[in-house]
């Protein structure tokens, strides 16, 4: 399984981005909420970010990976998901717009073509199926 791979890179990425969030909170003193501190206003939105976009993402890569998708395309799949949240990420905490829209992107267009790809293999095996 292809997509198990992902997932635990990608979850090990949200582990990183908690780290960050529970840092500042200490940091801050603040166990809920963010009390008005940009940093950590960031880095909830960071590490929520993550948490929204990755699962669904993941959901539509075992999906294509069960519907006898290529390898290579699973592996595709998974480097733009690792590589839109780690750009995502990493421009949103520096505030550069730019990259964050690039991350936001790749993100985007990877759920929609999963989505097509999807619904292509579940008309083929309709279609096609022995």
């Amino acid at each position: 399984m292809i997509t198990a791979l992902y997932a635990s890179l990608c979850a090990l990425w949200i582990v990183r981005l908690s780290l960050q969030v529970i840092k500042l909170r200490r940091q801050h003193r603040v166990s809920i909420g963010d009390d008005g501190h940009p940093d950590l206003q960031t880095a909830i939105r960071v590490q929520g970010n993550a948490t929204e976009y990755i699962p669904i993402t993941l959901i539509l890569m075992i999906i294509l990976e069960w519907s006898g998708s290529p390898w290579w395309l699973i592996h595709i799949a998974g480097i733009a998901l690792l590589a839109g949240r780690f750009i995502h990420a990493t421009a949103l905490q520096r505030n550069d717009g730019e990259r964050r829209v690039l991350g936001m992107k790749i993100t985007f267009y990877l759920i929609m073509a999963l989505s097509a790809l999807n619904i292509f293999y579940l008309i083929a095996g309709y279609f096609f199926a022995d």
